[in-house]
């Protein structure tokens, strides 16, 4: 089969969240199975795209209501990511280095969209699955549908992906001259709530929907931001596949970017070399157990609750215990996370920013993650913490009830109900007393650095879906 990802992100190309983590992966394990599995992003003017190698495939113009604009497909001339990778370069709309949070994202993920489907249909192709990731692809099984330009593109069977709901790409009817011509009468299709909603346009249009977790699905049909009766509707037509990771990537024992690499058999000596390394680097004391979040310091993840929750573990377990913190976000939470810093050192830091490297070494050398989110619709830091030996602390919710069970009841994790300051130190006192029962913890440590959360299952799921749709 032949399967083109549209995404607004995909590791290493662009990443803002989790979506690039799954478009950089699923693919590469889709093409080890013999399909054909394809990505196609923006052109941004990033690191990603000034330091490799594209060639021109396509040239072509889009119309965006009375604007018109000029665009270039560009393929990664090596194919190193496994996968085929394509740019869709649009100069006037992506050409700066961020994804998102611009004045014209609408504009911007509109034209991507028009731009993918003009490029299928200028050079004759016709791929047997379409598959579109979150609102800033949900227009795409609408427009195949329904334009006029694309109707020899209306058999290709489309299925969208919704990594967070929370997120849909609200606009104003008075730009629905953006789109490409279709019969009016069809505009409902594109409406919800007085507005177009592109995630909803996708849910409708698409021949299949998929969340990235079981429980999410169920989630998402009572707290949607506005959703729940669409999906509740379109219920028959939606499946939860947890999402995996990339065994590749995340692997204690060949992660080029730990200093010290692991297996089961070394990993005691492996995680203490790693944790030497941070607690060097952020002056901690490497002979306590290591706390830490990693992630954007918004509200879905509970980062606001966050610096309360230090303050109040660090108290209690004075000097017992140590904290690193490594996320951006929220402007008010990253200044209260740094105003912790001179109340407690030795004992807490943070880095604010994005450093992939540094994350893979925190996975490495933490004793216990903290994921405290209010919405975590899959969560993969979950995963990737018990990939390298960490435990993790939990809300259960979403994807993280799926793939983690709290070591009271049997199981490997530590779990809470609530997001909130309470629950979260009591995990964190939970912790604690598990981290000096130096035998529990080994059994713990060596249990989940066997769990497998790769892509070979999942990628088989997906495929099942693809074949049920080709013969539809």
């Amino acid at each position: 089969m032949e399967i083109y990802h549209i995404s607004a992100e995909c590791y290493p190309v662009a990443k803002v969240g989790g979506l690039a983590d799954v478009v950089g992966a699923l693919p590469k394990y889709l093409n080890k199975k013999g399909h054909q599995a394809k990505v196609v992003v923006p052109g941004y003017d990033n690191k990603f795209t000034n330091e490799n190698q594209f060639e021109v495939v396509h040239n072509g113009k889009l119309k965006l209501g009375w604007f018109t604009f000029s665009y270039t497909v560009l393929k990664e001339a090596t194919d190193k990511l496994g996968f085929g990778l394509y740019l869709i370069a649009i100069p006037e709309l992506f050409d700066r280095p961020n994804v998102y949070s611009y004045e014209d994202d609408t504009e911007r993920f509109t034209a991507f969209q028009i731009a993918f489907l003009n490029w299928l249909i200028e050079s004759d192709q016709y791929p047997d699955i379409l598959h579109c990731h979150d609102h800033h692809t949900g227009l795409i099984p609408f427009m195949v549908q329904n334009c006029y330009n694309y109707q020899r593109l209306a058999h290709i069977p489309t299925l969208i992906t919704i990594h967070n709901g929370q997120y849909q790409g609200w606009f104003g009817f008075d730009k629905m001259h953006y789109l490409p011509n279709f019969e009016l009468s069809r505009a409902g299709f594109i409406e919800w709530g007085g507005m177009i909603n592109p995630l909803a346009a996708g849910i409708k249009s698409a021949w299949s929907v998929t969340t990235v977790s079981p429980s999410y699905l169920e989630e998402i049909m009572y707290a949607a931001n506005g959703l729940e009766n669409l999906l509740r509707y379109e219920r028959e037509k939606c499946v939860g596949i947890l999402n995996g990771i990339d065994n590749e990537v995340w692997n204690p024992k060949t992660d080029p970017m730990i200093p010290a690499n692991y297996d089961l058999k070394t990993v005691k000596q492996g995680k203490q070399q790693n944790k030497e390394f941070l607690c060097e680097q952020f002056k901690l004391d490497p002979e306590k157990p290591l706390f830490t979040f990693i992630g954007r310091l918004v509200g879905e993840k509970g980062a606001d609750l966050l610096p309360e929750i230090f303050n109040n573990s660090l108290r209690e377990h004075y000097n017992e215990i140590n904290i690193l913190v490594l996320g951006s976000g929220d402007s008010h939470v990253e200044n209260q996370l740094n105003s912790l810093k001179p109340h407690f050192e030795g004992n807490y830091n943070a880095y604010i920013g994005y450093n992939e490297k540094l994350s893979h070494i925190i996975y490495a050398g933490a004793d216990f993650l903290l994921m405290p989110s209010r919405v975590e619709p899959c969560g993969l830091n979950q995963m990737y913490a018990l990939r390298y030996g960490t435990i993790p602390i939990v809300r259960r919710t979403g994807g993280l009830k799926d793939t983690v069970v709290d070591f009271g009841d049997n199981g490997f994790g530590i779990c809470h109900d609530q997001a909130s300051v309470f629950d979260v130190n009591y995990s964190i006192s939970r912790a604690v007393g598990l981290y000096d029962d130096k035998k529990r913890k080994k059994e713990i440590v060596d249990f989940i650095l066997q769990i497998d959360h790769s892509w070979e299952k999942v990628a088989q799921e997906y495929l099942t879906i693809y074949n049920t749709l080709k013969h539809t």
